[in-house]
């Protein structure tokens, strides 16, 4: 367990939702609405009955999910064949983006969209099955910036591409490197990015999943297996908010990691604690002082109150 003390205790997490199959990733929106990526509606939305999903491919895995301003929804898809589709209002899925500068988007993990519409996808390997990328050593994942003029990939070699996303300045690109157990972050120059910074190193069974940013200039970040929200503030200062961490089970899991077995044991060990395998982390609330966190594992989604209002996300008002 982490020496740090979290900031929130596990007793003043509640519960919002039912009935949900893999509700990876949250979007909220200033009418209060809450939706969650789901594998039998691709999108549900909290509070309201599931809708059937129309045009699925065998397998599909909707994992990161965002709102276009049209009200419809981009899922990556972290299923087989991968790629970015696209849900309309009527529940349709649609082929959306398969590949760019001739790369499949075959391990497709996150889509988000920014405030200029741009598209920002990670793919998180070129491995297949994505499991034997799962090494401390491995990082062949990729970023593609997708607007009106198409699809290119602006960053490669990322050790395990997890969620990507512009910060409220629009200066930067953050994402989280999985398995390299770092958030990272490169300049946006226009159509391309700069070079890439390391913005924190995680510690023992600490993998970063997804991340929100707040309206200090913070990044909440959600990691799997431990199941720990971690504040990295502006000046680099760490903050444990939440912990639902097992001690033995994240020295099993990091020396399982670390020892070079690939494969998923150590990450799917965080679903045996309460929060399910945590991995994103939405603010939400007419105060923007709701936090929603997705998870790998449950049916509902975990929800707490937090101290510091988060940055309004880009659907916010769409």
């Amino acid at each position: 367990m982490s020496a740090e003390t979290p900031l929130i205790p596990l007793s003043a997490v509640s519960w919002v939702g039912e009935g949900l199959k893999r509700p990876e990733c949250v979007l909220t929106t200033a009418k209060g609405e809450v939706f969650a990526g789901d594998h039998h509606s691709g999108i549900a939305e909290i509070g309201k009955p599931k809708r059937e999903m129309i045009g699925a491919p065998p397998g599909f895995i909707p994992n990161g999910v965002a709102m276009t301003r049209d009200r419809e929804f981009l899922l990556a898809n972290l299923g087989p064949g991968g790629g970015v589709w696209r849900l309309d209002r009527e529940w349709r899925l649609f082929p959306h983006l398969f590949e760019a500068d001739g790369e499949l988007l075959r391990v497709c993990n996150f889509v988000g969209v920014d405030r200029d519409g741009t598209e920002w996808i990670s793919v998180s390997t070129r491995a297949y099955p994505r499991e034997i990328s799962f090494h401390p050593r491995h990082a062949d994942g990729f970023i593609v910036r997708r607007d009106a003029d198409g699809a290119h990939i602006v960053a490669d070699g990322i050790g395990f591409t997890n969620e990507c996303r512009v910060d409220p300045t629009g200066e930067w690109l953050y994402v989280n490197e999985t398995c390299a157990k770092r958030v990272s972050r490169f300049p946006v120059k226009g159509k391309k990015l700069g070079r890439r910074e390391t913005v924190h190193t995680f510690g023992a069974g600490e993998f970063p999943d997804g991340f929100a940013f707040d309206g200090e200039g913070g990044v909440w970040v959600a990691c799997v297996c431990s199941n720990r929200v971690i504040r990295i503030a502006r000046d680099g200062t760490r903050t444990l908010i939440l912990d639902d961490a097992d001690a033995a089970d994240v020295a099993w899991a990091e020396d399982y990691f670390n020892a070079g077995r690939r494969g998923r044991a150590h990450v799917e060990i965080g679903a045996k604690r309460s929060l399910k395998n945590i991995a994103s982390v939405a603010f939400g609330g007419p105060d923007l002082k709701t936090v929603y966190l997705g998870n790998l594992a449950g049916s509902r989604i975990a929800t707490f109150r937090s101290p510091i209002a988060g940055a309004a996300p880009v659907q916010w008002n769409f």
